[in-house]
């Protein structure tokens, strides 16, 4: 237990090291707060993919993504990491992917441990949410609107493909080689995960 809280104190601080660069590229090299925020959701997944293996108990996962959530929750009050915050659009995104993190977390620890019920979702999130932010907005091509928010056929398609591909390539070597087997069941994720991302506010 006592490795397992340092391996908690050391991923926390690689999280907080994570906001520290986007800040500083935000800023100190006035990269734009959408750019920084990308790298923020990608290298947050990519942490996260840690969980599993170094974190054994869902309640430090649980401390984990509760101590963040209230980080997000105390910059957006306090106008704090513009790098995270300052995009022309409300979102709760950042708040809410630390719940989303706990629950496929809690899923997967309670499904006895099957890896791809933690694995594909954070994967999805951490891939293919920013691959469709960056080809929107790059080729925003077939605009349309859900509420307030603006989106495009080109960033929905992005996320489709790679929701596609990122399905393939863990159901192929965590479960079974066969493509033909596969290949529904990727094919299903990729367009329920891709209408869930384009009805989401």
């Amino acid at each position: 237990m006592s490795k397992e809280i340092i391996n908690t104190g050391f991923l926390g601080a690689l999280f907080l090291v994570l906001f520290a660069i986007a800040e500083f590229l935000y800023h100190k090299l006035k990269v734009k707060a959408d750019q920084t925020r990308n790298i923020v959701h990608f290298g947050t997944g990519v942490l996260t993919l840690f969980f599993p293996v170094v974190l054994a108990n869902h309640w430090l996962v649980l401390f984990l993504c509760a101590s963040f959530a209230l980080i997000l929750i105390i910059s957006v009050k306090f106008g704090l990491l513009k790098s995270v915050n300052s995009i022309d659009r409300i979102s709760y995104g950042s708040i809410l992917y630390p719940i989303a993190v706990y629950c496929c977390y809690l899923v997967y620890d309670y499904s006895g441990k099957e890896p791809l019920f933690f694995y594909l979702p954070i994967l999805i999130l951490a891939i293919c949410d920013p691959i469709a932010a960056l080809f929107g907005k790059r080729w925003p091509y077939g605009a349309f609107r859900i509420g307030k928010d603006t989106k495009t056929l080109m960033g929905a398609f992005s996320f489709f493909i790679s929701s596609v591909a990122v399905s393939l390539i863990l159901f192929y070597f965590l479960k079974t080689k066969n493509i033909n087997g596969i290949l529904p069941m990727a094919l299903l994720i990729a367009v329920t995960s891709s209408v869930a991302e384009v009805l989401s506010v």
